[in-house]
């Protein structure tokens, strides 16, 4: 399968005119087309909602347009709840999921109405003590430990995740809040990352329907809803087949009526929180080719670097390359494309075969749309770049700027030479 950028060399050369590189920009059409089809998959659902992993993509401008197709907000932080209470969001349509959580982090969230969805039983009386009676409908997030296995292997190890209740810990957990006078109860449950098969949400769902069937057979508790959180993924590869996300959606409400109907349970609502899946693929990071060195290997230098795109560097994790305009041109030369930092791993592709790299050519590193910008950082003094919105119609949209000189010495305004910095 060939992957191909969604924007043309002729566009990116009309916009760096205005907006230099690095940058990167997103896809309106391909975010909203699948927005919808999301959004058609689990209508089976009347209660369904997707509330999009703020942290993949931290952009009101890129949020407020799933808002459109009635997804709500996952929340981890403090600043990702303030930015979903400035642009409007509270109550039902906020998740508060987080772990190791301060105290004035629950108390915002308890404020908004969001629904909190607690990572550890000690949190219960935590948050107790914090807001003194606990809110009616509560979350519980689910580690049954162990490997996750799929028939197309190990898919993950949650045993070894920092993340979630035990089994019996769920089960006590339950059992305190009813006795504290919460009425509505969720299961939350993340246990694999990325998978690209149409197997996992089902599978995972089957898990939680049986355990959601248990609990209220035990404990007597109402059920409201159960959240398959994320780890539906996106082909970074182009082998890659990706996910359909209707089959995927097919395959839930085939457990659901299998394991929940039957139970009684079929008025509960199935939440998503689905952040690579949502934005990933309709975001790309342009950056041009700058310099070129032949020492014991061939690099093409680059003007952005990981501070851009960590996940290279990070993870070791493959990003595809388009080399604009010379999409159809063999792939005959291996690089190593590489950016400016003092660190060895700052690499955005290891003997990546590629057409021949000019100095001036624009590269599109693609699937940059989730945890790209967002995982940005300031090492070296490097400064996070532009995030545009390629609008349907076409044009362009800056929906945030790039980061000035200014910007990174702004927090040591304590310094008393600070004045003495000079910016243009």
């Amino acid at each position: 399968m060939k992957k191909l950028p969604f924007v043309t060399k002729e566009k990116i050369e009309e916009i760096v005119k205005e907006y230099p590189t690095p940058f990167h920009i997103y896809d309106e059409k391909g975010i909203r087309e699948n927005a919808q089809a999301v959004k058609e998959a689990f209508a089976w659902n009347k209660g369904f909602k997707e509330y999009f992993a703020v942290k993949a993509t931290p952009n009101p401008f890129l949020i407020n347009i799933l808002r459109e197709y009635g997804c709500g907000c996952d929340c981890s932080s403090m600043t990702e709840l303030m930015l979903s209470k400035a642009l409007g969001m509270s109550g039902q349509d906020v998740m508060f999921s987080s772990n190791d959580t301060p105290a004035e982090e629950y108390e915002y969230a308890a404020k908004m109405g969001a629904v909190i969805n607690l990572d550890d039983i000690t949190h219960i009386e935590f948050l107790e003590e914090i807001l003194e009676k606990l809110p009616e409908t509560m979350s519980c997030r689910y580690n049954p430990g162990g490997v996750f296995k799929m028939s197309n292997g190990i898919m993950d190890n949650p045993g070894d995740a920092k993340y979630g209740f035990t089994t019996e810990q769920l089960f006590e957990g339950f059992r305190m809040m009813k006795e504290k006078g919460v009425k509505r109860f969720g299961i939350h449950a993340f246990l694999a990352s990325n998978t690209v098969t149409n197997e996992y949400y089902p599978q995972l769902a089957k898990q939680l329907f049986e355990l959601a069937v248990e609990l209220k057979e035990k404990i007597d508790v109402e059920i409201a809803f159960i959240n398959l959180s994320g780890g539906v993924g996106i082909p970074y590869t182009p082998d890659q087949e990706p996910n359909d996300i209707r089959a995927i959606g097919e395959g839930v409400r085939k457990v659901y009526e299998e394991v929940l109907v039957p139970a009684g349970l079929g008025e509960v609502a199935i939440y998503t929180e689905m952040g690579r899946f949502m934005m990933g693929p309709y975001g790309a990071l342009v950056t041009k080719a700058i310099h070129e060195k032949h020492t014991y290997k061939d690099y093409i230098g680059v003007d952005a670097c990981a501070v851009n795109l960590m996940r290279p560097a990070m993870y070791g994790a493959y990003h595809h390359i388009t080399v604009l305009g010379k999409e159809e041109m063999p792939c005959t030369h291996k690089y190593d494309i590489t950016g400016s930092l003092c660190e060895n791993n700052d690499k955005f592709a290891i003997d990546r075969m590629l057409p021949e790299i000019d100095k001036g050519d624009y590269l599109v590193i693609h699937d940059t749309g989730a945890h790209g910008h967002a995982m940005g950082y300031n090492y070296n003094g490097k400064l996070r770049s532009a995030e545009l919105l390629l609008k349907e119609d076409g044009n362009v949209q800056l929906i945030r700027r790039a980061e000035t000189p200014k910007d990174y010495f702004a927090t040591l305004d304590c310094f008393e030479v600070f004045d003495r910095l000079e910016f243009e």
